[in-house]
């Protein structure tokens, strides 16, 4: 019997690919442009929740609308879920930083205008902030292994799913500590309440018999 071979079909597949690709991207790949105004006086944080073995990028710059070619100095701080300082810069303008997450919980940046520049009013904050995925340099890896077309897109794959399925894990993880937490409460819980049923009975049983004791003392019984 002849077999047919469907030309069209290598292509659906690349183009299953690429899709899947694309919606991983958007599910996985964090790589957020904020903006935030800093006050005169006062100190603008950002908050932001991340598992370990992460790598975190960002890059911020300073500037004030109404006086663009005014040069405007911040510090920032940025600090570890345990207080440690990852990076920590004063009285610059612009900057970046970056590191490898090594404890689950959040991450805070925080950044505030230079005392002497506070007269000038509040500052807007520029800061393209990457995480994960986003954060890699895919151009290196192109120049470094020498790959592109569909055997770059075949990484990119394989990259989120690795990262796909540590976040699974890392969620897994977390709804175990979180039912066992549940079920000591639940445990706690109910022995405060057969404590409270027993203290009721007791005071009860005190108040029956206490007031047995008057009555005989009053012979009313």
């Amino acid at each position: 019997m002849a077999q047919y071979c469907n030309p069209s079909a290598p292509v659906a597949v690349l183009l299953l690919m690429l899709c899947f690709l694309l919606v991983a991207e958007n599910l996985t790949q964090r790589a957020d442009a904020i903006w935030l105004t800093i006050p005169s006086s006062g100190t603008k944080c950002l908050s932001e929740e991340i598992q370990n073995n992460i790598v975190v990028l960002a890059n911020y710059y300073a500037f004030n609308e109404q006086n663009p070619e005014q040069t405007f100095a911040i510090s920032t701080k940025v600090t570890s879920p345990y207080g440690n300082t990852l990076h920590q810069n004063k009285n610059v303008t612009m900057g970046q930083f970056a590191f490898t997450t090594s404890e689950d919980g959040i991450y805070m940046a925080c950044f505030w205008v230079d005392s002497l520049q506070q007269q000038f009013g509040h500052v807007t904050l520029g800061l393209d902030w990457k995480i994960g995925i986003s954060a890699k340099d895919w151009d290196s890896v192109v120049t470094k292994e020498k790959i592109q077309g569909v055997e770059l897109a075949l990484k990119r794959i394989a990259e989120v799913v690795q990262y796909l399925h540590y976040r699974v894990n890392y969620l897994k993880e977390r709804e175990a500590g979180m039912r066992q937490v549940s079920e000591r409460t639940n445990e706690r819980v109910a022995w405060f309440s057969m404590m409270s049923i027993g203290v009721c009975i007791a005071v009860s049983v005190l108040q029956l018999w206490h007031l047995q004791r008057f009555f005989q003392k009053k012979k009313l019984i």
